[in-house]
């Protein structure tokens, strides 16, 4: 079997590996590394349970091949805070923007990387930042109030 290998940063720590050339990342993530918050919903980019942050943006990971991310660095629900619950996590149990919690992850992921970007996020540029990911459980009015709470925490511990 043909294989690459690659060097990707997942969560502050770098992993070196030789992977088959069609392995995506969320198959790297999930199954190389064992993480697993990064959920695999429609396998086509169009439900955003599958986000991760790579170098800043949000994206689908089941849309990417893990050999594209070599030299990158991956934040996953995981990652998002080592020690404590980052606020955006709080600000979702906070308002009740959990059901199921399978989509919970992305939204989370999608949400920090707009509020790194955009600390004072309208509502309309939440929506947009948001729009990838499904929810089937919640709607969306308690998810854009949590990531509304979620800036206002953040912008007051000035992460």
């Amino acid at each position: 079997m043909f294989s690459i290998k690659v060097s990707i940063n997942v969560n502050g720590i770098d992993y070196i590996r030789n992977i088959d050339p069609s392995l995506r990342l969320i198959d790297f993530i999930r199954d190389e590394l064992k993480l697993k918050g990064t959920k695999e919903g429609c396998s086509e980019g169009e439900c955003g349970a599958c986000t991760v942050i790579l170098d800043g943006k949000a994206i689908n990971s089941c849309l990417m091949l893990a050999s594209s991310a070599d030299g990158k660095k991956i934040i996953t629900i995981e990652g998002l805070s080592m020690d404590e619950m980052n606020p955006i996590q709080e600000a979702f149990i906070e308002v009740g923007a959990v059901q199921c919690g399978y989509c919970t992850p992305g939204m989370i992921l999608s949400a920090k990387a707009l509020l790194d970007k955009n600390p004072k996020a309208t509502e309309e540029e939440i929506k947009k930042a948001l729009s990838g990911n499904l929810c089937r459980c919640t709607g969306y009015v308690k998810i854009i109030k949590a990531v509304l709470l979620a800036e206002e925490k953040l912008n007051r511990k000035c992460y």
